[in-house]
């Protein structure tokens, strides 16, 4: 009791009281805040595991972020930062280009104007040695194909299917149809590697997900991450906070609380 932790939970923490097992539950290190408590556990465990579990991320090499800007982007960036000589390739609109240089991003690329693939062959003709994939459909195909020999796709979500306000049928069905699909036989010929990522299907994985923790805490610690909150927003302007992320304005993450900062409490803190 009084104990500041950090919570995983699959779904339903958009409330004043959650209920979670304890074993989802780790202690918040020294001098971080809730916000940034609340930043960092499913974008830092996402990207940290897609690198090096499966991307086995190592020095020299070359990555794609798709999304940079965003919460497994910004994650994924500074991870990356941790490891020597690593060339970072981000995606994003181009308002953020300077933002993502100043965090480490070597080649920003606006996919909404350019051809990313192409963009990334001009400066490294031969591809990525890693390409983190979030965007699904015909997009995994272009990251497979980026790839150098012995280089490695994660895939680990399908914003494609997520187009303007509402759920585009027609837009799923075309994702659902350009969706990248290999044999085994063809990946041996490639000399090439697809991995699959999805925490919320981690639930039974406790002692896994707590040494990745205790890792990332480590990181922390040492000031070698820290996660980058955009803007935080009171629970009754969760439609504010929405429309920030949908019109793509948010550098890092969107944080909900459930109440405003009271005045008072602001000048006491002046």
């Amino acid at each position: 009791v009084g104990d500041k932790v950090m919570v995983l939970a699959r779904s339903g923490l958009w409330q004043e009281v959650v209920n979670v097992p304890a074993s989802q539950t780790f202690p918040m290190p020294e001098g971080m805040s809730f916000e940034e408590a609340a930043a960092l556990l499913v974008n830092y465990i996402t990207a940290y595991m897609i690198l090096f579990d499966f991307g086995n991320l190592r020095p020299n090499q070359s990555v794609l972020i798709h999304m940079a800007a965003g919460g497994v982007g910004t994650a994924a960036i500074q991870l990356c930062k941790t490891v020597e000589n690593v060339t970072i390739f981000g995606t994003a609109s181009a308002s953020k280009h300077d933002s993502l240089k100043e965090s480490g991003v070597a080649h920003p690329i606006d996919y909404r104007t350019m051809d990313y693939a192409e963009e990334v062959r001009k400066i490294s003709p031969k591809g990525v040695d890693i390409v983190l994939d979030p965007l699904g459909g015909s997009d995994t195909t272009k990251a497979f194909n980026l790839l150098k020999p012995m280089g490695k796709l994660i895939t680990y979500g399908v914003a494609n299917l997520l187009t303007g306000q509402k759920k585009n049928l027609m837009a799923m069905a075309k994702t659902w149809w350009n969706q990248f699909s290999i044999t085994a036989l063809q990946l041996l010929h490639q000399n090439k590697a697809v991995c699959g990522y999805h925490l919320g299907y981690m639930d039974e994985e406790v002692e896994l997900i707590r040494s990745v923790v205790a890792k990332l805490v480590n990181l922390y610690s040492q000031g070698k991450i820290k996660p980058k909150i955009d803007s935080v927003w009171p629970f009754d302007q969760v439609a504010e906070a929405m429309r920030q992320m949908q019109e793509k304005k948010n550098v890092g993450k969107v944080i909900l609380v459930p109440e405003a900062p009271k005045e008072e409490s602001k000048k006491a803190e002046n």
